[in-house]
């Protein structure tokens, strides 16, 4: 290890993808001196289909809709459609990067090997080209899709196990006999696309979800859900689960399994071409594996059927590999206080992180300038900052809503995103705290 340059004086921001950029734009805004840093050699994290280990691929597009998925101060472009494909929200992001004249700061091609905690408090970093340095506090902006979960699989499978990590696009599927392993967003998404190319597509699911369409009557489903009125969550579930089965019918018709939980308590999948592949037979759904052997898979209805290949869609693990002794476990990471403040390290602070039903950006933009202002207060409001410090170890405010969220790993940290911005609203009123954005140099895609 190098000598330790002191850089206490900055706040070093781990990634330049959507967290790295809203974490950027208001320690500017504030004129907080930060040092980031991007792996890659460009912004935009896992929305870069080149980015060494995205989970992207050439199907993907946003689940929430762009009327409600910009930065505050910055929309996406209206030429864009309801549902940007990750091509677009890149641009977007490049746009964003450029027009707050962030992306000319960024340490490109330089990764965080480690983050060690000193005794007096500060944060030592090594990095990846033989530098080290200290800073008083780091933001984890690296995100949690990363680190595949991918199961073991039963029996003795000969085909090709990949998990939808890996997955970029048909030419992998075409003519292929293919099993896609999970039924959240991308699990819809790689089986749908293997309706269409594959020799036979099937979706297995060990239980049953709620299917949302991306838009209803006419309009994208997040912008709907918020211009009715805001009902109890219990009247909102049953509401919605009567216009859902509607719209689709029974999804047992289908081979699905039905739900086991109510609308919401699971993280929402939006999809609506999954139903148009299974009412067509393009793609068949089947229950959970049982066991394999050779390319035969045995489900656990008795049916069998042979396979070429196994896709696993079976989401990510918590993970932080160059900090993760300050995290927790990955299955059982440690609290963070509104997503984003560690409970139990002072200096550390984690974006991207927030798992809700709702689009991120907002959220993420949003804790960024609580972040960025809780730093500024402590140069220039100490008796505030010492009450957020309060905060962070004490409050443990209810932030799901009233829904009672499935117990998967997950879900440990879940928020009702309607909770979640009433309460991060209240606490921001509290301490007194106003966005700060800065003047963007040109809009989207100008």
């Amino acid at each position: 290890m190098g000598e330790t340059e002191d850089r206490t004086g900055e706040v070093l921001i781990v990634g330049a993808g959507p967290a790295g950029l809203a974490m950027a734009r208001a320690l500017k805004a504030r004129r907080l001196p930060y040092h980031q840093v991007e792996r890659h050699t460009g912004v935009g994290g896992i929305w870069d289909i080149d980015a060494p280990g995205t989970p992207m691929y050439e199907a993907a597009h946003f689940i929430s809709s762009k009327t409600l998925s910009g930065f505050g101060g910055f929309p996406m472009p209206d030429d864009f459609p309801d549902y940007p494909s990750h091509r677009q929200v890149l641009s977007y992001l490049q746009d964003f990067a450029d027009a707050y004249g962030l992306t000319e700061v960024i340490d490109f091609g330089v990764a965080v090997e480690s983050l060690t905690k000193r005794d007096d408090g500060r944060w030592v970093a090594q990095f990846s080209d033989g530098r080290v340095a200290a800073y008083a506090d780091v933001v984890c902006c690296s995100g949690l899709q990363w680190l595949p979960n991918l199961p073991e699989t039963p029996g003795d499978f000969s085909g090709e196990i990949m998990h939808s990590n890996a997955y970029r696009d048909i030419d992998q599927l075409a003519g292929k006999r293919v099993l896609v392993v999970g039924g959240g967003n991308s699990g819809c998404d790689i089986a749908v696309d293997a309706s269409r190319v594959a020799a036979t597509a099937r979706l297995s699911l060990r239980r049953g979800y709620w299917f949302i369409p991306k838009h209803i009557f006419g309009m994208p489903s997040d912008v709907f859900a918020e211009t009715g009125p805001q009902l109890p969550m219990r009247i909102q579930q049953t509401v919605f689960e009567k216009m859902l089965t509607v719209l689709y019918g029974s999804p047992e018709k289908l081979g699905l399994p039905k739900p086991d939980h109510r609308l919401f308590e699971t993280h929402p999948v939006l999809n609506s071409t999954l139903f148009h592949a299974l009412q067509h037979g393009d793609l068949r759904a089947r229950p959970a594996i049982r066991t394999t052997a050779g390319n035969t898979v045995t489900f656990s209805d008795g049916s069998s059927e042979d396979f070429d290949l196994i896709i696993y869609a079976t989401g990510y693990l918590h993970s932080v590999p160059y900090a993760q002794q300050y995290f927790g476990s990955a299955q059982h990471p440690d609290e963070l206080y509104l997503t984003s403040f560690s409970r139990r390290h002072v200096g550390m602070f984690a974006l991207g992180f927030i798992e809700t039903n709702s689009g991120a950006y907002v959220h993420l933009d949003a804790l960024a300038q609580m972040i960025a202002a809780h730093l500024w207060d402590r140069d220039h409001r100490p008796s505030s900052y010492a009450e957020f410090r309060r905060l962070i170890t004490t409050d443990r405010t209810d932030l799901l809503g009233g829904i009672k969220i499935d117990g998967s790993p997950r879900h440990k940290d879940y928020v009702d995103a309607h909770a979640f911005t009433k309460h991060r609203q209240s606490v921001s009123k509290q301490m007194g705290w106003r966005t700060l954005e800065g003047a963007p140099q040109r809009k989207a895609n100008a």
